[in-house]
């Protein structure tokens, strides 16, 4: 009897131990079992392309990459309006600059389902007419790339610029044709009186005719390298229809100075498309704007296309 109690006894420790039983200090309780993996975050879903949406884009045309904001009404297709900022010097504010000519001309569409896109095209350590070409690769997106890449139709594509952005989109009118192109008191029209003036001490040093200078010298050095930049060179050959907007209480010695001969060359154009001027009293650089006149031109100007 003693000796099968004290097999059973054996027997019964062997299996505590075997088992991860006991009280004991030794003991080694068995590993928790490892809890199951999360799901890893499904990724946000794409917006539907009848979906209304805004939002920034990088987009690419050849090579060349530019940042974009698109705001594009609910629907499947669209005219686009094409819109470019005016002159903000540093590459970390063109997105708000993007962002805000975009609002400015939003606010001046009649219709609601028209989609605009604004390009923050790049300013820093560029002199003027280098951001041509990514204004360029901007317009070339949205011909031959928008549509497939956000999955609608584009109809017309109008173009929309203030002061340098309405450089940048004459110049452009003068290689791609487009259904209209408004341009913002555009400029700069005469880099050689704006550069000038600058030299003598009459206006203040800015940062494009420092770097013209250093590439070419002064205006009275190299004239026609800086009239080479000037818009008053690119007077001819416009594509589109084009509207341009002035505020006659622009700034006299930089913009007025020069737009009586840069509208004059403009009429003489024999072959460019048609070409209207608005020139707004009591308006200053932002006449398109601000001024009702202007709006009411500019609504006309879109709706005669469309």
């Amino acid at each position: 009897m003693n000796r099968l109690l004290l097999s059973l006894f054996t027997a019964a420790t062997v299996l505590i131990a075997a088992c991860g039983g006991g009280s004991g200090s030794d003991a080694t309780p068995a590993p928790s079992p490892s809890p199951a993996p999360s799901p890893a975050p499904a990724p946000s879903p794409a917006p539907a392309p009848s979906a209304a949406w805004r939002g920034p884009l990088k987009v690419s045309h050849q090579g060349i990459n530019v940042n974009v904001v698109v705001d594009k009404p609910a629907g499947n297709a669209f005219d686009v309006l094409l819109v470019y900022h005016g002159t903000v010097m540093r590459d970390d504010l063109i997105m708000a600059a993007a962002n805000d000519t975009l609002d400015s001309f939003r606010r001046l569409i009649e219709d609601p389902t028209l989609m605009v896109v604004s390009v923050a095209y790049p300013e820093e350590n560029l002199m003027i007419g280098d951001n041509l070409t990514y204004a360029e690769a901007a317009l070339l997106w949205v011909k031959n790339q928008a549509a497939n890449q956000l999955g609608v139709q584009i109809r017309h594509i109008f173009l929309g610029g203030h002061s340098q952005g309405g450089y940048l989109v004459t110049r452009l009118n003068t290689l791609h044709p487009t259904r209209g192109v408004i341009a913002n008191a555009p400029g700069p029209l005469d880099l050689v009186l704006r550069c000038r003036l600058e030299e003598d001490g009459t206006i203040s040093d800015g940062e494009h005719c420092a770097r013209l200078r250093n590439a070419y010298g002064t205006t009275a050095a190299n004239p026609t390298a800086y009239m080479a930049r000037s818009l008053r060179s690119f007077t001819t050959g416009y594509q589109a229809d084009i509207l341009f907007v002035q505020g006659l209480e622009d700034s006299r010695l930089i913009q007025m100075e020069s737009w009586p001969g840069f509208r004059k060359q403009v009429e003489a154009c024999t072959n460019c498309k048609g070409v209207q001027f608005l020139e707004v009293a009591g308006q200053g650089h932002p006449a398109l704007f601000n001024s009702t006149q202007a709006r009411d031109v500019f609504r006309a100007f879109l709706n005669a296309r469309r």
